[in-house]
């Protein structure tokens, strides 16, 4: 297919496609070098082998499963002409986002209750890392929710309708990357130690 093709609207579609694929892609590979150095680093004497992670992370995990499906109902009720249930699961994703970030910032106050800390005396390599990964994961799940109200608010100016929907679906897209990232480094944490 070629790029240049077509009216200045679909270029423009391609344009901001391609752009969110970018960032999407260069997230992945930012990723991938902290978690590469998390398992460099675990060849330290002073690394902790058998750290539990916090329970507020399962449950944190199970929120954002949910409000990935939540965000599919959206855009569902929204190709279906349902304005007032796509605004529940607009804003059932938004809440679920922000349970979602108060549970990781739980798991936080776990780890310090476990006598580990981000740094200091008291901090450990190991901790220091899952610190990092989580509360990098966290930032972006804050782009993530910016990126929601951006979608709400347009939804309530009735900028989206079948045909007209691209600001939705680089949210939607967005928030499920957000996602499956933290499905990733949850995973990877659990299995990895």
């Amino acid at each position: 297919m070629d790029l240049t093709q077509g009216t200045t609207e679909e270029k423009t579609i391609r344009a901001k496609k391609m752009m969110l694929w970018f960032g999407i892609i260069s997230l992945i590979m930012s990723f991938a070098g902290i978690t590469s150095a998390f398992i460099v680093s675990s060849s330290r004497e002073d690394w902790l082998k058998n750290f539990e992670l916090p329970e507020a992370f399962t449950l944190s995990t199970i929120v954002i499963v949910i409000s990935s499906l939540t965000i599919i109902l959206a855009k569902r009720t929204l190709k279906k002409g349902d304005r007032k249930l796509t605004t529940v699961f607009l804003l059932a994703t938004f809440v679920l986002g922000i349970i979602f970030i108060g549970s990781q910032l739980k798991g936080f106050d776990e780890i310090i209750a476990g006598g580990y800390y981000f740094t200091g005396a008291s901090s450990n390599v190991t901790m220091s890392y899952i610190y990092v990964i989580a509360g990098l994961h966290i930032l972006h799940v804050i782009a993530g929710l910016i990126c929601l109200l951006v979608v709400i608010y347009n939804h309530f100016k009735q900028k989206y309708h079948v045909g007209k929907m691209l600001g939705f679906e680089l949210a939607a897209t967005f928030w499920h990357f957000v996602d499956l990232l933290w499905l990733y480094l949850f995973f990877f944490l659990y299995f990895f130690r």
